[in-house]
């Protein structure tokens, strides 16, 4: 069978890739005078794997076996004098770095230039981020592990052996959809919790509070009403959090809307969206006044476990077939009746169940933005009763105005709107 190799106008392309990657790269472990290699070790080390790929191509592979196998002696004789000097001190990482940009040249030749270049410039990244990444991870307590872990739990154990196909009553129920919702919200709720713990609530309460909202603008709420009762505790400034967290809920709205069904995106997004607005512009005005009378922080604990994330997949699958019943047995009153009772308590899962019923078909787009929006207000509704029962006079006028001119909004939104 003859060999085709590549033209020279494209082979020399190629090795020019290859050379330019490894200047890049070599030029970090210059830059931080790594004793192993440095701006001209890995220039050549990039190249000599393309070649080594041209080779491969002519001879086979176990050109490229033999030469990996001879680099990997290099990589062991450069660091041997180090290991003898500084032993507590040496790392693998540069003798990683010079194996992958062997690999990297070699794909190079492959055709796979841009995987090359991605590649590079990842590891640049990666070496360049030492510090950075060192004290990111010296800052994650034992809490905050145990949360990643389960989320890689849920997510890359669980997930995958679950079956993605409808079943169960009226056929809405899909195990890997149900549980993939789990993972989505566990997820961002993690996501916004880390970025709170290494950005810090200290720029304001602006930040404490669409931090709050995108982690549970219902457990927010609730621990901003207990703070309030604390002796010399800004109601207003407290207030202006609990407003923010509430508004950036349908943000998760409309992301949650638009990763379960971004067909019906469209034509869900506008009433939502100016619901949104509406209630971000009250929440920015009280912000606004509140930052004459001072700004309180916010502290963050890890903010969910496999118990709450079983919980609300639980939820999510009993909502599922409530709708679905609903729409089976009785009109429309029926299902709105069952997207306020869902929204009392959490957006996630009547907003994820409604967008996977009009993905699949079971729902008009129509009456799922307004099941929707109801159950956002119902969540309102139940969110004002903790204030009233859990905080000071001080902060329960500013949230309970707050929470009236939103629902005000929102139902000339519901009944007006085309």
């Amino acid at each position: 069978m003859p060999v085709i190799l590549p033209e020279s106008t494209e082979l020399l392309q190629s090795l020019a890739t290859a050379l330019g990657l490894g200047l890049l790269v070599g030029l970090q472990r210059e830059w931080v005078q790594s004793p192993v290699a440095g701006i001209r070790t890995f220039a050549l080390l990039s190249l000599f794997g393309a070649l080594c790929g041209v080779l491969g191509i002519v001879f086979g592979g176990w050109i490229i076996a033999a030469a990996l196998v001879a680099l990997a002696g290099i990589v062991i004789l450069g660091n041997l004098g180090e290991l003898r000097k500084r032993p507590a001190d040496t790392g693998l990482t540069t003798g990683m770095a010079m194996l992958v940009m062997f690999a990297t040249g070699i794909i190079c030749v492959l055709g796979h230039r841009l995987v090359a270049v991605v590649v590079a410039g990842t590891v640049m990244v990666l070496l360049q981020s030492k510090k950075p990444l060192h004290a990111m991870v010296r800052r994650i307590g034992e809490d905050d592990l145990r949360e990643i872990a389960r989320l890689v739990l849920a997510g890359l154990v669980i997930l995958p052996l679950l079956p993605d196909r409808e079943m169960g009553y009226l056929g809405v129920l899909n195990p890997f959809s149900i549980w993939l919702k789990v993972v989505l919200i566990v997820g961002i709720s993690l996501a916004a919790y880390l970025a709170q713990k290494f950005l810090g609530s200290t720029r304001g309460s602006a930040l404490a509070g669409i931090f709050g909202g995108l982690i549970s603008s219902t457990a927010t709420t609730a621990s901003l009403a207990r703070r309030s009762q604390d002796q010399g505790a800004c109601g207003l400034c407290l207030a202006s959090i609990a407003l923010i967290a509430s508004s950036i809920v349908f943000v998760r709205v409309i992301v949650e809307i638009a990763t379960t069904a971004p067909a019906h995106l469209a034509h869900m997004l506008p009433p939502l969206l100016a619901v949104m607005c509406w209630f971000g512009l009250v929440a920015v005005i009280t912000h606004r006044i509140s930052q004459e009378k001072g700004q309180q922080d916010m502290q963050a604990s890890p903010p969910s476990g496999m118990k709450s994330a079983v919980i609300f997949g639980l939820l999510y699958a009993v909502v599922l077939v409530v709708v679905a019943a609903a729409r089976q047995h009785s009109d429309t009153s029926g299902l709105y009746l069952a997207a306020a009772l869902s929204g009392l308590t959490d957006m996630d899962a009547i907003t994820l169940s409604t967008s996977r019923l009009v993905s699949t078909g079971h729902l008009e787009s129509t009456t799922a933005w307004r099941m929707i929006l109801l159950g956002g207000m119902a969540n309102i509704v139940f969110k004002g009763v903790l204030v009233m029962l859990l905080g000071a006079r001080a902060f329960i006028k500013p949230v309970l105005a707050g929470f009236g001119a939103a629902i005000t909004g929102g139902g000339a939104v519901l009944l007006l709107w085309p």
